[in-house]
């Protein structure tokens, strides 16, 4: 591992985004400020969202791929992806281009995007573990994981890193394996605590100790993502399934301590009572 990259020059990209959601609006806000230029497709319609962020919204996908495109940034759903991707007439691509991605798995878009991209074509995958809400006030600090899967064309690779370099992120280089097997302990973990709170329908009480505020936040926090989200950080990470087991496992082995405790201090109530 790494925690830095190679310094960058700062020269613009001609970025390219295939899918203009929250994430991917929120990371054009400082992609433009450092003046980059910017056009996005999607499947609906997001020509009002681009012009106020000044990016170019190309509705038709041979249209976007044809575009003089340095860099095409997926910002897709976890579950949306390989449909995304086979919809693509990857012909049109223009070379030399970098594929880079920003989903929250990163060993299935890797796979997705090596067995379909043109062996002439550079992919790095990505995650930057912030978002909107805890990257609003800067990235400073804020972690960035990367892997150079499949990179010949440096300069393009690390202007793109140098975006989020620039902006102070911790900048940390990877396997995809290695970043699947600590999101499912900690991203997945932490969304999963964050939906069984919801069903609990947990809320604020007038004698709430910090730590029952920490837990209200992990819950109104995790709501804000969709389900698809929390979905593919399951179906889409081999790590996940074990983490469920073992969440199943520790929650099984408290309620037996406790009800465990519960029958010694039943007996010794009982043996007291004979006195």
């Amino acid at each position: 591992m790494s925690s830095s990259t190679s310094s960058a020059p700062t020269r613009a990209l001609k970025i390219g985004i295939i899918g203009f959601g929250p994430f991917a609006q929120f990371l054009v806000q400082t992609m433009s400020k450092q003046g980059h230029s910017i056009r996005a497709t999607s499947r609906s319609d997001c020509s009002e969202q681009c012009a106020h962020l000044g990016v170019t919204f190309i509705r038709d996908m041979d249209e976007f791929l044809q575009s003089d495109n340095e860099v095409i940034l997926l910002c897709t759903s976890i579950v949306s992806l390989s449909e995304v991707i086979k919809s693509m007439p990857l012909h049109y691509l223009k070379h030399p281009t970098l594929f880079a991605e920003v989903l929250s798995v990163k060993e299935y878009p890797r796979h997705v995007l090596l067995k379909a991209l043109p062996p002439e074509i550079d992919l790095l995958c990505t995650h930057p573990m912030f978002g909107p809400e805890s990257g609003k006030d800067g990235w400073k600090g804020l972690t960035f994981m990367y892997e150079k899967v499949r990179i010949r064309n440096e300069d393009i690779c690390s202007r793109f890193l140098h975006i989020f370099a620039s902006e102070g992120c911790k900048m940390l280089e990877m396997t995809c394996e290695e970043h699947d097997k600590l999101a499912a302990r900690s991203q997945f973990l932490t969304h999963t605590i964050g939906r069984v709170l919801a069903e609990m329908q947990i809320e604020p009480t007038p004698i709430d100790t910090k730590g029952f505020q920490q837990l209200v936040h992990v819950k109104e926090t995790t709501a804000k993502h969709s389900f698809d989200l929390f979905s593919g950080l399951f179906v889409h990470n081999r790590f996940a399934r074990q983490q469920l087991k073992n969440l199943e496992i520790a929650f099984a082995n408290i309620k037996q301590k406790l009800l465990l405790q519960e029958r010694m201090n039943d007996k010794m109530d009982l043996s007291l009572s004979k006195y």
